[in-house]
This record gives C-alpha cells, structure tokens and sequence, in this order.
C-alpha cells in the first residue's frame, strides 16, 4: 500500500529545488499520531488471524418487481442494511483506523500502557462470517414479509478483496400487499360483544399497506378498548388474527377475533365494589393506616384510611375516577394513577385491585397506596448567564414552598430573589443591574371558578393559579424600576393536544421614582449623537414610565400528538390580550403631568394585541430533523394610549440568540431604522415595536449522542403601529411596503447535548438590513471573512441553552 504525503505550506523554494522538502516546525503530536495509524494499515491484514477477513460493511442489491415504487426500494435498502449483523468496525474515510490503533503497539501484556491504550482507543476486528451471512437472510425475508412484501426472497455471499470483505446480498422483491377489508369475528358472548364496540375505531382503512407492526398496534388498542368495558383480566395475546391474501390482486383481508381458550377470568366484566384510600402510608405507619374498620366514608363512597387527617377528602373526589358501583376500566384507572402522580403532593403511589365474587358477579376493591412529600421544604438555586451583548452575570433564588397549603394539595411558593448582571469591555459606558424580587404564588389543583367551565374529565386535573409579585431593577447609577403584578387565571386541558390558559385579571403597576434618576440620564438626553428614538423611548422608559396594565389574556396551545407514528410535529401557541377598556368606563379624569387618564393620577394602558407562534417538525430520516417557526404579532394601542407605542413590557423586539441570530439583541427595527449595532450601548432600552413579523427554518444534524451541527435562516422585523412623530423619518409604521424591511440572516450552528441541557454555539452573518448598505439591502457581496472589521460588524456568536425554537 503507497501512501502520498503532500504538504503545501512551509515548503522552502531553496530546498524544494534540490529534491528535499523542508518543514519548519515539529508536526503536531495528534498529526504524528494519525500518520503511525495510516502506515499501520498495510499491517492490518498481518495481524489478522489466518485465512480471517476484516467484515466492512453490507451492500444490498435490489431486484424489485416494476410496480414496487424507487421510493419505497431506498427505504427497504436502508431498513435491510440497518438490520444486517455483524456491524463493521468504525471508519474513517474507508480505513477502519480504530483496528489500526488495536494493533498499533503489537499484543500487550496484561497490564500496562499497552492495555491501557487498546482498550481505551482501540476496536478488536470484526472478522466476515458465512454464517453470519446466512443469519441474515432470514432476517431479512421476515422483515419483507411483515412490510406487506410476501413471497421476497434474499440471498447473500462474501466478496473478498485483500485482507477485507463485504456481505453482498441480493433481494427480490415482491408486489406489496394492501389491506382491502377488516372484519371483527364476535358472537354473543360478553368479551365479543365488547370486541364489537372496539371496531369503531380501528387504526386501519382500506387501501393501507399491510404491516405486521399496525397489526400489533391494533391489537394493543383492541385489548384497551376490552378492558375500558371492564374486562380486568383481558390482554393482548387473547386476540387472534387471520390475513386472507389474494395473490392476484395482492390485496388482503384482516379478521380480528378473540381466541376460544382464554382463561375464564379474560372473558369476565368486573364491576368495582369498595376504594380504599390510604392517603399516609409509609412504612412507619403501615400498620395503623391501612386498618380499613378505622376507614371513614366520602360522599363519593371512597373509604380514606387517615388517623392524620392529613388531607381534606374532597381531594380525592377531584382525583379518583374509579367509582364504587362502576364497571371497571383501565382508561379511569390510568387517569386516577396520573393525577395522584401529576397533583405534587405524593412522592410514591401504589395500587392494587382485589378480586372476590358478589353473588352472581365479579367484583374488585382497588387499593391506593400514597406516600406524601414532606408539606414544607426549602431550596437554594443559583443561576448563571452569559449573553451575546457581553452581559455575564447571576441570580439567586431561594424558594419556599407547602405542597398542602389548604389541606387538598394546594401548592404554596414563595421565591425571593437577588441577581446582578454587568457588561464587560464596554469601557465607560459599563451599567452593572441589579435585581431583587418577591413573588408568591398558589396553585390550586381544581377550577376555582362560580361559572363552570367545560374541559375533559378524562384529562390532567386543571389548575387555578394566583401570583402576586413585586421587582426592582437598578440600572447602575441611572434609574430604579419597581414593579407591582397580581395575576388570577385558569389552565386546563380540552384534550391530550389542546390546552387552554384564561387569566381573567392581569394588574401590572410599573414607576420608577424620580429621586432615583441621576443626572447621568440626562446628561446622555442631550447627546446629539444619540438618535431620537432612542431617546423617545428611553424617556418612555424612565420619565413617563409609570403606568398601570390591567388586562385579559386568552393562550390557546395545540401540540399534535405524540402518539402519531407520522415523521411531522407540529405545535402551535396564540396569544389574545385587552387591556384597560373595564378602566375606561370609570376612570376619566387625566393623570399627573399626562395628557392620558389615569387611576390614582397614573395612566393605565389600552391596547389589544394579539399573536401566534407556530412551529413544524420534520424528521427527514433517523438523525436529521428540519425545524420551521413562524411568528406574527399585532399590538393595536387605542383609547388611552392611541397614537403612543404599547407599553414597553408588552412590546415584540428582534434579535439575539431566539430570533434572528444575525443580529445582536434589538439591534434592528422599527421599520428601516439603523442603530449602532458595533457598540452595544447598554444604557437604552430600544427597539421595540407593535407589530411583529419572524420566520426561521434550521436543518438539524445529529453526529452522536453529545454534537449536533444545524445550519440555519432566520428573517423578519418589528414595526410601530403608528407613525410616531418624536421618530425619525426614516422609521415607517407598519405598511404594504413591509416585505422591503425584512431583516435576513443566516448561520451554522453547534449543539452540546449533555442529555439534561443542551449548550448552543450558533454563528451568523447577515444577509440582507432593512436599510441600504452601499445602495442596496442586500449585503451577500460584502462577505469578507478576511476582514477583521467587517468581522466586528457582521459576525455574531450566539451562545444560549437550548434549541432556538
């Protein structure tokens, strides 16, 4: 085996001449090292056993009938390849370099270096098999058959070449079979009648490719359909199924029947006679608690074990879906287990039912075995960031929390907080945040509302959730914000895919107080260099900062389900508030030095906005996924606040590591305005707007368990919904023209999947600003990676936690 070495830079023209290549530094040790690898390959034959062949890999070749499609082929190649066993040694551009490394060092002893380093980078050989070919094949003809390929055949060989070998295989492929019809086989007797019942929602239709693994599907989906009408003792493997195949039209039909020699048990309904609730149950106290003559009866029939009376048992008409009286099922059951588990208050649950005979009837006591959390407890969290405006810093939190705050799993939180965030190399226009809150927050595992609300009793309890916070923001020696919010709301699923948020009442009170405005602030007021939406909003921001938002906020949340075998997800999230038309009705009378009206002398906003946030998923094969999000928002600030900017806390802004990853946190928009994107001035909140418009698509590659690489696009800009007159010329409302500011940029990205988070480096570059650069928007021929100026300008490294969408 020859191997070429060809070194193109340090090469010396003198010594070039005279036949000789000169390099003016010791390779690196990483270089020297894959170079012993590579002249190890031509040994690699030597060290194999004699008359042994390396295995690298299988090929399959298809000979399919004409009116199997090219698609389907490629799929089948690819799933017969990914069965095929042994798997080959690693490669790296054909050489399978981690044998190399095996036998790098000879055979070692049984211990030392030469151990140490086989065992650690290198990989023992995988030797060809004729017998390993020949396991194959029935492998394969299987898989064809339970695809819906009947009669497929394969056949394998070894192909030799030097020291390697390959399993080479052909398959001949059949026409696929499709499903024409599906019949259910029931008679009079009770487990058959409730077959019958299950036909209604069979997973198959005509016309289906037959496949053994929807068969499956569809027997687990019957045998749940059996035991939700009681059947305790049903299973899966009762069920039979007959495939009748007509060879000529290659179509089959399916019969689903429930087998003859069932135990007697399987084909009996059981109703439920007592529950038995042990709500305190711990080792401690099993004895005493799971006495049922101390048992104490619900309403609802419940028998609660609890010498404590730890919890009130109105939680468990909440929780408990089976019923004495009922007939068993195994979706009530399911949902009971769930919502003991999801309601926060149990560390542990258990359950068992109890057979016994009532008269002429089957009958089951179910058990609940649940052992609470400790009600109080206290944790410490402290966080880091780093973002892509040099802000490093951290917050601490410490938390308190009664997971049995009104005796009925009523979770009580109280956080109190601290954070400081400073800007390094931002020389003196450094501003060092901090922050300091408290907020508590009770959650209520039921709806606790006088009007019923409609939602599924088949799903997760609803929450009712009362938060009442308050936050202050220093901003260095600048200005003090402080923040008052109460909020009162619902959240509660329609359905597995569909859930629903309704907070009826939102009260956020903002101001800041005007002895902690320094002169600082308005020494920078007066900048000319400083353009005047920057200053319009930052007077926004802190001279008419105080403001009241009393508003109804609507989320609506669809997720697809993640049962679908389908290679699509999609999710979508909408978002409808209105704010300050109650207000409105009765307040009328101008607040202090503001033309607006206000409450107690300070305005309170009135606006209605509204936005979606829709995202779709596609897996393009096992390990790469192309991910698209499209978000639209509207905010219409009217009445009180007609012809101002919504309030700043509810304004959408562009930029940064979630968004277009071209651009560094609100350095684009409004409209065409162009702001100093270079040098981060940290002392202005700006860049913000009404109307928001985004779209971002990544492609998502998968290399191994830990590094993922994706490239990306992402484009769009905010816009105000007035033409605002304190803003420049150059900055438009929203109009028809808006298509001619969009922002665009694109990128690379690195992922670090560390399984309980995932580091993100993603890189981009902009490539076109909705204002003109040189005459036109479009920078692409302005590339100049060479460049360290245009590096500063237009290379943004985004590091976050998480996927951007």
């Amino acid at each position: 085996m020859k191997i070429l070495l060809k070194i193109a830079n340090g090469v010396r023209h003198g010594a070039e001449s005279m036949g000789f290549l000169a390099i003016p530094r010791p390779l690196p040790h990483t270089l020297c090292l894959l170079l012993a690898c590579l002249l190890t390959a031509c040994n690699i034959g030597k060290h194999l056993p004699a008359n042994e062949r390396l295995y690298t890999g299988t090929d399959i070749v298809m000979k399919a009938d004409s009116a199997v499609p090219k698609e389907e082929q490629s799929a089948l190649t690819e799933q017969l390849a990914s069965l095929a066993r042994p798997r080959p040694n690693k490669q790296l551009f054909g050489f399978p370099y981690k044998v190399g490394l095996y036998y790098l060092f000879g055979e070692p002893k049984r211990n030392g270096f030469r151990a140490w380093f086989r065992k650690k980078f290198g990989e023992e050989p995988i030797l060809a098999s004729a017998k390993a070919i020949s396991s194959n094949i029935p492998v394969f003809e299987a898989s064809l058959q339970n695809e819906g390929y009947f009669g497929s055949k394969a056949t394998g060989s070894l192909k030799e070449e030097g020291y390697k070998a390959r399993g080479v295989y052909e398959v001949n492929v059949k026409p696929r079979f499709y499903l024409d019809s599906i019949a259910f086989v029931i008679d009079s007797t009770p487990v058959r009648k409730a077959l019958h019942f299950s036909e209604r929602r069979t997973i198959f239709k005509k016309g289906d490719p037959y496949r053994f693994d929807n068969i499956k599907l569809e027997r687990e989906r019957i045998s749940q359909a059996i035991k939700q009408r009681g059947f305790y003792y049903f299973l899966p493997d009762y069920l039979g199924v007959l495939a009748d195949n007509d060879t000529a039209a290659h179509k089959t039909d399916l019969y689903f029947y429930v087998k003859p020699d069932i135990p007697d048990a399987a084909g009996v309904p059981y109703s439920i006679r007592d529950v038995f609730i042990y709500p305190n149950y711990n080792l401690s106290t099993a004895q005493q608690d799971t006495n049922q003559s101390s048992a104490y009866v619900t309403p609802q029939g419940f028998r609660v074990v609890d010498s404590t009376h730890l919890f009130n048992p109105k939680l468990f008409r909440d929780i408990v879906t089976v019923k004495p009286g009922s007939r068993y099922n195994s979706r009530a059951q399911d949902l009971t287990l769930s919502r003991f588990i999801n309601v926060g208050a149990f560390k542990f649950v258990r359950n068992r039912f109890e057979p016994s005979q009532q008269g002429d009837s089957a009958v089951l006591d179910a058990h609940y075995y649940l052992t609470p959390y400790p009600n109080k407890s206290v944790r410490l969290e402290l966080d880091g960031t780093s973002r892509s405006n040099n802000f490093n810093g951290s917050q601490m939190t410490l938390s308190w929390r009664n997971r049995n705050a009104l005796k009925r799993a009523e979770l009580l939180t109280i956080n109190a907080t601290a954070g400081i965030e400073f800007q390094v190399n931002a020389g003196d226009q450094n501003v060092t945040n901090y922050r300091f809150g408290l907020d508590g927050t009770l959650s209520f595992p039921r709806l606790v509302t006088p009007v019923r609300l409609n939602y599924d009793q088949r799903q997760a309890l609803p929450k009712t959730n009362v938060t009442l916070g308050y936050q202050t923001i220093i901003r260095g020696d600048l200005y003090r914000i402080n923040s008052f919010q109460t909020t009162f709301g619902y959240a509660w699923r329609q359905s597995q895919q569909v859930e629903h948020v309704f907070q009826p009442f939102n009260a956020n009170y903002v101001y800041v107080p005007s002895n902690s405005i320094s002169q600082r602030v308005r020494d920078l007021l007066l900048d000319p260099e400083i353009s005047s939406i920057v200053k319009s909003q930052y007077i926004t921001t802190v001279y008419q900062s105080n403001q009241l938002i009393l508003s109804t906020l609507y989320s609506f949340n669809y997720n697809s389900s993640p049962r679908s075998a389908s290679p699509n997800t999609f999710r979508l999230n909408t978002n409808a508030e209105v704010a300050g038309n109650l207000a409105s009705l009765f307040f009328r009378q101008p607040a202090d030095a503001d033309p607006r009206n206000g409450i107690l002398g300070v305005p309170y906003a009135q606006f209605f906005r509204v936005d979606a946030d829709a995202r779709f998923y596609r897996k393009l094969s096992q390990n790469v996924t192309w991910a698209n999000r499209f978000f639209g928002g509207l905010g219409i600030p009217y009445g009180n606040y007609k012809g101002y900017q919504l309030p700043f806390t509810k304004q959408y802004f562009v930029g940064g590591s979630n968004s277009i990853r071209a651009f560094r946190p609100r350095a684009i928009g409004p409209g065409l305005f162009a702001r100093d994107t270079i040098r981060n001035l940290p002392l202005f909140q700006d860049g913000g707007g009404d109307i928001r418009l985004e779209a971002n698509t990544e492609l998502r590659s998968k290399f191994n368990k830990y590094l993922e690489g994706a490239v990306f696009v992402d484009a769009g800009n905010v816009w105000t919904y007035y033409n605002l007159e304190a803003i420049e010329g150059d900055v438009e409302s929203f109009s028809p023209n808006f298509y001619k500011q969009i922002a665009i940029g694109a990128g690379v990205g690195l992922r670090i999947d560390l399984s309980y988070f995932l580091i993100r480096f993603d890189l981009a570059t902009p490539l076109r600003k909705p204002y003109k650069t040189d005459g036109s928007e479009w920078v692409i021929n302005q590339i100049n990676f060479r460049s360290s100026e245009w590096r500063k300008q237009n290379l943004i490294l985004n590091i976050a936690i998480g996927y951007p969408f």
